[in-house]
């Protein structure tokens, strides 16, 4: 294999359909490690590499004063990447995976309690677009989309009728996503405005599609009208999102399929429950909560 990096990105582009961010990642996080071993073109250097030489990299790393979520993303990269040269005949063995890495700090889901969300779903919006940046606060909390697959919506994606979104997420993988009626009657005022013509479901006043970055100062703006003093993003209404499902009882798995997420392990970091919560399940469950 004459360009064993190259193989790898053309493996992750054609059969695994990974997006542009995606690559570049790979791309930047694999070239620092061949850098760090000082590696030739010619690819047969692989062969030395050692579970040594990668506890060495990563120790690199740290001495660097990156974090241990991005060193646990550099060393997953290099796993990924043994992996498919083993599978290929041009490794013996995955030493990457012989080598631990750290373990990332357990954070708690960064949420909106309901009446706060309530509170940014209702924010006194001013201006020409006012409509439409309703209309994506409001589907952002109805659907828990991510602010990317927000933005890749087009107006095809949307069925009224039925209150569904059809989304491209990660991985290339389709999924159907409901929307209530709050969002309903917001998406219907913005599209009244609109029109009808195919293209992005949310555009900027040019009629290109709306930009990620445009997505979050829509929702810091909103926070800011409500007096919310916390920081608030579009990820934070997708946990807000998953947050009030759980809290009302919805099963994870059906949480799981709303959120896109390949992995049960990734939609339980939303099992964490505010004290309020607590409170009530405690009160209404405990025989002697109310004993006298």
């Amino acid at each position: 294999m004459k360009d064993p990096l190259a193989a790898f990105l053309r493996h992750l582009t054609l059969e695994k359909d990974a997006s542009p961010h995606t690559l570049r990642s790979y791309r930047s996080d694999l070239l620092e490690f061949v850098q760090y071993a000082g590696a030739g073109d010619a690819g047969t250097w692989l062969s030395d590499v050692d579970p040594r030489l990668v506890r060495g990299y990563l120790a690199h790393l740290h001495a660097r004063g990156l974090d241990t979520v991005t060193i646990a993303r550099k060393l997953a990269a290099l796993r990924s990447w043994f992996r498919f040269l083993v599978r290929r005949g041009v490794l013996e063995r995955n030493v990457a995976r012989e080598v631990r890495g750290p373990r990332p700090p357990r954070k708690l889901v960064s949420f909106l309690p309901i009446d706060e969300a309530m509170a940014l779903m209702d924010a006194r919006l001013d201006g020409a677009t006012r409509a439409r940046d309703v209309a994506v606060l409001e589907l952002l909390y109805a659907t828990g989309l991510r602010v990317s697959e927000l933005t890749g919506l087009d107006l095809d994606d949307v069925d009224r009728s039925q209150q569904t979104v059809r989304v491209l997420g990660k991985g290339r993988k389709e999924r159907i996503v409901p929307y209530g009626r709050r969002a309903a009657g917001a998406l219907g005022a913005y599209l009244a405005g609109r029109g009808a013509a195919r293209g992005p479901l949310f555009a900027n006043r040019r009629g290109g599609r709306l930009t990620v970055r445009s997505i979050h100062s829509i929702v810091r703006r909103s926070a800011s009208a409500c007096s919310i003093t916390r920081r608030v993003s579009p990820h934070t209404l997708r946990h807000t999102f998953a947050t009030h499902l759980l809290d009302a009882g919805a099963d994870l798995r059906v949480i799981q399929e709303l959120l896109g997420h390949s992995r049960l392990s990734t939609t339980q970091r939303y099992t964490h429950v505010g004290a309020d919560q607590l409170m009530r399940v405690y009160d209404a469950a405990h025989p002697r909560a109310h004993a006298k």
